[in-house]
């Protein structure tokens, strides 16, 4: 099992989000602890060889809200993953 976290700023803008959004924004980062690379993830360019950045997105469905966008970066080295951004939709 890996874990995963929040940066400084992702946990800010998470307390900004309605309890819906949040709660899954946190089903995300669970769900990191669980496959740090899911299919449906969608790879970014990443300047650091020693690890890989991501972004899952969240439908409004998914979210009773707005669509969000979780941007985390996962280091195979240290087995676990950071939340960096937290974008929220209009």
């Amino acid at each position: 099992m890996s874990h995963a976290f929040y940066s400084d700023a992702a946990d800010k803008a998470l307390r900004d989000l309605s309890p819906s959004e949040q709660a899954a924004v946190e089903s995300v980062r669970r769900a990191l602890e669980e496959d740090p690379g899911p299919e449906h993830a969608r790879g970014l360019p990443d300047a650091d060889p020693q690890s890989e950045s991501y972004v899952i997105e969240l439908l409004p469905e998914q979210t009773g809200g707005r669509g969000i966008s979780v941007l985390y970066r996962y280091s195979q080295d240290l087995d676990s993953s950071l939340v960096l951004w937290i974008i929220a939709g209009p």
